[in-house]
């Protein structure tokens, strides 16, 4: 028996070993940016067993057979779609600033998808009054109403929309509603789903958390867009998922959730809903194209173009990335950035260096308190290199700041759901808009310098001489960065 034990304790060693080598070579087969693999290969190697588990569960960018198959077959006619709008009058090259040509140009060579003129935007940073204008979209919709959110929390005046879509669908109006497993559980367990399902209404789970499915889809890649589209003809979409802040995470800690949505008119409002569009196929497997806009712009009235921003499984990789990194790289005066997660790649920290470093003025605004403690601490790890530099670092004290937004030169700016993390830049659903108009972009100016007035700046000496414990949880959670 002892023998027995023996060789089944050296089977067991061998075995391990050879899954070990085997996942130490598909990690470094993967082409991916080297701190990734690095960090991968640290948790493999530290972490007996658990590691190679969580290799498995997130390691990869695995959407799952049948989706992955889905978005594959998707692009194609997708992408036709977003091609034909190059012939509509609202593309008007000739027109755009300096800012959103190079974009545009980005986006259509590699998406088919231009930047369109003619459109009004609206920046709406109060929470109430954000979900009231919503319901009163919703009150007046005729025909369609498509969301997409990876939050939906029940409470407040979250209760009063799920009522008005309730009764837009029972008057008629046809309403589909998709939103993100992880995120909305609190959502699929109230009375709410089965009142919109009664009323008519098509709720559908987005990559649903299964336990029997963990090792077949990487869990934590999420649906973390915010759209909202009524009628073709009005559309929202921003960092502040469908909640009632005042109802919403208050044993946490960190405060009110601070929040920005855009409300848009125009041709965009066709584009945002092809993205729902393309949501929507690749869970349910139904196609809806909307129609292509109308394009009848006035050419003597400001044009207010936009270059919508999606990225995710099937859309071309990086995308996003890409547009912040040109962006960013076009500033001639001053970078404005905020963004509750910042845990930023290799190259988006050197660009941002780079940057305060040939002299332009880089303002950074994250949250002093966070609701991810690694993700606090993995922050705090990049302070150093970055004040070094001449970035200014702000942190938020008047909640937890949730707004995910960059101004450039105070004339362009980019807003939607992606923060400034691995995360959302290379891994999930998301969408964000680059909008070429100076008013616009003043607004969202000055509500940067609202959180500036209740933010706290981090001075350099001062940080210098922070104790050695914070110190050594900035590294611990450093070499972790890549995978948060």
């Amino acid at each position: 028996m002892e023998k027995f034990y023996h060789f089944l304790t050296l089977a067991s060693l061998i075995l391990y070993w050879i899954l070990v080598a085997g996942v130490t070579l598909r990690v470094v087969l993967k082409r991916r940016a080297v701190s990734v693999s690095l960090a991968w290969l640290m948790v493999i190697y530290i972490i007996p067993i658990l590691g190679v588990g969580c290799y498995f569960l997130f390691g990869e960018l695995n959407l799952g057979r049948k989706r992955a198959e889905r978005a594959k077959e998707m692009f194609a006619p997708f992408a036709q779609w977003f091609t034909s709008l190059n012939s509509c009058i609202a593309h008007s090259p000739e027109t755009f600033g300096r800012h959103i040509s190079r974009i545009d140009e980005l986006c259509n060579n590699r998406l088919g998808l231009p930047a369109l003129s003619g459109n009004t935007l609206s920046l709406q940073s109060d929470p109430e009054s954000i979900l009231r204008s919503i319901i009163k979209d919703i009150e007046q919709a005729q025909s369609s109403i498509r969301m997409v959110f990876y939050i939906w929390h029940p409470g407040g005046l979250a209760d009063s929309v799920a009522a008005a879509l309730v009764k837009a669908a029972k008057r008629g109006v046809d309403v589909k509603l998709l939103l993100d497993s992880a995120g909305s559980p609190r959502f699929f367990k109230s009375p709410w789903l089965q009142m919109m399902e009664n009323a008519g209404i098509e709720v559908v789970q987005a990559l649903e958390v299964s336990p029997w499915r963990i090792f077949l889809r990487r869990l934590d890649l999420r649906q973390h867009r915010k759209i909202i589209v009524v009628d073709n003809e009005v559309a929202y979409t921003g960092s502040m998922n469908m909640v009632d802040p005042a109802h919403f995470k208050q044993d946490s800690g960190v405060g009110q959730w601070i929040d920005i949505m855009v409300r848009v008119t125009g041709p965009t409002v066709n584009v945002l809903s092809a993205i729902h569009g393309w949501d929507w196929e690749v869970e349910t497997g139904y196609r809806e194209m909307p129609p292509v806009p109308q394009c009848s712009i006035d050419k003597n009235s400001p044009q207010h173009p936009i270059q919508v921003v999606p990225s995710g499984p099937g859309m071309p990789e990086y995308l996003i990335s890409q547009v912040l990194t040109l962006a960013i790289n076009q500033a001639n005066k001053s970078v404005r950035i905020t963004t509750p997660y910042f845990v930023p790649s290799s190259d988006l920290l050197e660009t941002l260096k780079m940057t305060a470093q040939r002299g332009i003025n880089v303002e950074l605004i994250i949250p002093y308190k966070n609701d991810s403690l690694m993700v606090q601490w993995a922050s705090r790890s990049f302070y150093s290199d970055l004040l070094e530099a001449g970035v200014s670092i702000y942190e938020f004290d008047g909640g937890l700041l949730h707004t995910k937004s960059v101004v450039i030169d105070e004339e362009f700016c980019l807003v939607g759901t992606v923060n400034m993390d691995m995360r959302s830049l290379w891994l999930n659903f998301e969408v964000t808009l680059a909008v070429d108009d100076i008013a616009f972009t003043k607004e969202m100016y000055w509500l940067q310098e609202e959180y500036i007035q209740k933010a706290i700046p981090v001075d350099r000496d001062i940080w210098k001489e922070r104790p050695m414990r914070s110190r050594f949880l900035e590294r611990v959670f450093y070499l972790f960065n890549p995978l948060l």
